[in-house]
């Protein structure tokens, strides 16, 4: 079972409703049941019915074609067989597209891309190679030259999706993603209905985050891809930046892609601009880290009436002292406390938060600095003491500079001086002194631990602030599946359309893989996807020749049974393998 949003619009003005709906099949296909009008729900409801209706029901609501060929001679019922010439060929991985197939139907692409992509001369359907791609991004993440000349055709996607091998190669793999990408806003839109329908996503909420992903080669036919700051610290590779928005559960709404070269915080205009266009000027609640805040972003998203918690430089820290030092401070949870404070015009909140555990990692961070610090002035120092001639004073602060540099995190502790001193009756040689400031430890040891956040809305519990902005580690989860699981990066791409298609791929691939954290989660099978793809990808589609007494061969394509444990990730996931695909066909002579 699952939340439907329902739309009703009632004396000119538009009203959502909310109903608890099951699945069920039916001879015209898979169909909706209302089990309950729930009415208008506030957020909190919403999310006490998901937990009801046990978040969701994995479904296998779809309907799975086999590759036949058109004529099939009748096959008798028994038949004897010559035991000691059967064999198997064609051994081929099953599992794990099966349930790619499964995540794909389930979210409804396949049907939407049929819809925006009639078919034409081309012989293989548009819709179908989106879903090679898709579930080729999504099992086993590779280029699509190799998904054309190795990947596709080990698979048992041909059985599932009837498009022989033959018909899938590297240029139609290339010229589909050119046919997708016009699409880009009409998926997102359906994607985000479709959350919305299968999990009660909300949207009246969003956390928007930024990174980067970089290029093997010039690609110098893409103006995009420029050198800037790489979070992959490829800082040598030309890059694109992608900004992503997602939900407070963590499923992708959204994302554009930007110069590789882009400051992070000229970005958020833009995608307010695309969130707005696509779906409507709202008062939406917008999450962001402090590196995409500036006066200007925050003075924008107040004109156009949004809301927004979002982080803020440590130097403001400063203005709280007084604050920082007193006893009124919230325990929102174990270790983390909170402390309102009103703004200086009264438009907006500042909330201090206090982390013991940030406070240790960033107490011992300064104590390594200084002792690295000190260990390399007094070296430096014992240097000097010990040179036999004059040193130019120039390279030696240009020495000091550098040892700071590299321990900037307790460079402001130390008070470093380079004076010049006489010895054995010479001028021009140099001490080197230093002293530690305890102003600037007495700060560090108020401020350890403490960041502040920034917002204009009003009403809201400090808790519930504090929890709202912490999320921001869905959207930073979302960029290290992609980079790590789904290898959205290195970028081999080179023409600026065939990148942002490559993205778009990536987007929808991580769509599927939400869809299975969900499933995961309602099974109580963990938070790890690919764990559950590499275990289903033991599952194999196989070829067993039966030579018969009659003179000719049948084929039978079966579907091994799993074992004990993969068998019970698909009893919790709700999905119910074919044992056979397709019907036993006699080979024809050149088949033998």
């Amino acid at each position: 079972m699952f939340l439907k949003r329902i739309r009703i619009r009632k004396n000119g003005k538009k009203h959502l409703y909310w109903a608890l709906v099951k699945s069920i099949r039916t001879a015209q296909g898979p169909r909706h049941q209302v089990v309950s009008y729930l009415g208008e729900l506030s957020e909190e409801d919403r999310a006490g019915w998901v937990k009801v209706a046990g978040i969701v029901e994995p479904r296998t609501d779809f309907e799975v074609s086999f590759l036949d060929e058109e004529e099939n001679e009748p096959v008798p019922e028994t038949i004897a067989v010559r035991v000691n010439s059967v064999r198997v060929e064609r051994t081929r991985d099953f599992g794990d597209v099966y349930l790619g197939l499964a995540l794909w139907r389930s979210l409804q692409l396949d049907t939407l891309l049929e819809a925006l992509l009639p078919h034409d001369r081309e012989g293989v359907p548009w819709a179908a190679v989106a879903t090679i791609l898709a579930i080729a991004r999504f099992c086993e993440p590779s280029s699509e030259l190799r998904i054309g000349d190795r990947w596709y055709e080990r698979t048992a996607l041909n059985d599932l999706l009837g498009v022989p091998a033959d018909d899938v190669y590297d240029s139609r793999l290339y010229r589909a993603l050119d046919r997708i990408l016009p699409h880009k806003e009409a998926i997102e839109k359906h994607l985000q209905d479709r959350f919305s329908d299968l999990f009660g996503a909300t949207h009246d909420l969003l956390l928007y985050d930024l990174t980067s992903t970089y290029f093997e080669g010039d690609a110098q036919k893409n103006p995009q891809a420029q050198r800037g700051y790489s979070r992959d610290k490829r800082f040598d590779c030309k890059q694109v930046c992608i900004g992503l928005v997602v939900t407070q559960e963590g499923f992708p709404v959204a994302y554009e892609v930007f110069d590789g070269n882009r400051a992070d915080v000229t970005t958020v205009e833009d995608i307010v601009e695309a969130m707005e266009s696509k779906y409507g000027q709202a008062r939406r609640v917008w999450v962001m880290d402090r590196g995409l805040v500036s006066e200007e972003n925050l003075e924008y998203l107040r004109e156009h009436e949004g809301r927004y918690i979002v982080g803020t430089p440590r130097a403001t820290l400063k203005k709280f002292e007084k604050e920082l030092l007193s006893k009124d401070w919230a325990e929102v949870e174990e270790g983390i406390s909170v402390k309102l404070c009103p703004g200086p015009d009264g438009m907006e909140t500042f909330v201090l938060c206090r982390s013991r555990e940030r406070y240790e990692k960033e107490k011992a961070i300064h104590h390594r600095f200084e002792k690295r610090i000190e260990a390399a002035l007094e070296k430096l120092a014992q240097r000097l003491d010990k040179a036999k001639k004059r040193l130019d004073a120039s390279v030696i602060e240009r020495q000091i500079g550098r040892i700071l540099g590299r321990n900037s995190r307790a460079a402001g502790l130390f008070d470093v001086k380079l004076v010049p001193v006489g010895r054995d009756g010479r001028e021009g040689f140099l001490k080197l002194t230093w002293d530690k400031r305890e102003g600037w430890r007495q700060w560090t040891e108020l401020s350890d631990g403490c960041y502040i956040l920034r917002t204009n809305l009003t009403g809201w519990a400090p808790e519930k602030l504090w929890k709202t902005y912490i999320q921001l580690t869905v959207a930073e989860a979302a960029f290290r599946a992609e980079k790590t699981e789904l290898h959205i990066r290195p970028i081999w791409h080179q023409l600026e359309h065939r990148v942002k298609a490559h993205i778009l791929f990536s987007f929808l691939a991580y769509a599927m893989w939400k869809v299975l954290e969900q499933w995961m989660a309602h099974a109580g099978l963990g938070n790890g996807p690919r764990s559950v793809i590499d275990a289903l990808r033991r599952i194999k589609a196989q070829d067993v020749i039966l030579p018969t007494s009659a003179g000719r061969e049948l084929r039978i394509r079966c579907v091994t049974s799993p074992d004990a444990a993969e068998k019970a990730i698909l009893a919790r996931l709700g999905l119910e393998l074919p044992t056979r695909l397709g019907t036993p066909r006699w080979l024809k002579p050149h088949q033998n």
